[in-house]
């Protein structure tokens, strides 16, 4: 606890000030990074490539749709958008869900299969050479470390996040 008035905020120290920059500067390069690697090499932004893979991997290809925006971390709404896309490309189609009429499932096409295969190499190549290959073997564990501190304190349970809505 702060001993701190209420209603104060705690500023950054200078170190966490620091930490706070180079974090959202090499986040935001990174990010753009990969999106500019897999518009150039597959046609499709950094998000689309997230979704062919969340559906390549799940059972029979498939996912229902409100599953699909939680694991991507995106809303409903830019997640339908994006499925219409990946349909028009035919790289994903929409079924009705057997088990609740109201629900959908996106399934992930041979075609978006095979252009996901031909993508990943070179986006797999990208993400090595501008993380993996800078860090250390412990700084990688340290990584994954502290992103799943953050994640988990940032989505607890119950929490109201915009793809649970």
């Amino acid at each position: 606890m702060s001993n701190e008035p209420a209603g104060e905020p705690r500023w950054l120290s200078d170190e966490e000030q620091y930490a706070w920059q180079s974090y959202l500067h090499a986040t935001t390069l990174l990010e753009d990074h990969l999106d500019r690697q897999l518009q150039r090499d597959a046609g499709m932004p950094h998000v689309y490539y997230g979704l062919l893979v969340q559906l390549s991997r799940a059972p029979r290809r498939r996912l229902r749709m409100t599953e699909l925006a939680q694991n991507a971390k995106i809303t409903r709404s830019r997640l339908s958008h994006a499925v219409a896309r990946l349909e028009k490309s035919g790289w994903v189609r929409r079924e009705d869900c057997p088990s609740d009429k109201r629900g959908q499932n996106a399934v992930l096409t041979d075609e978006g299969l095979r252009v996901l295969e031909k993508a990943a190499p070179g986006h797999v190549s990208a993400v090595r050479a501008a993380l993996f290959d800078r860090l250390s073997p412990e700084q990688v564990r340290q990584l994954a470390d502290i992103c799943r501190t953050v994640a988990d304190g940032l989505q607890p349970q119950g929490a109201d996040l915009p793809w649970l809505r």
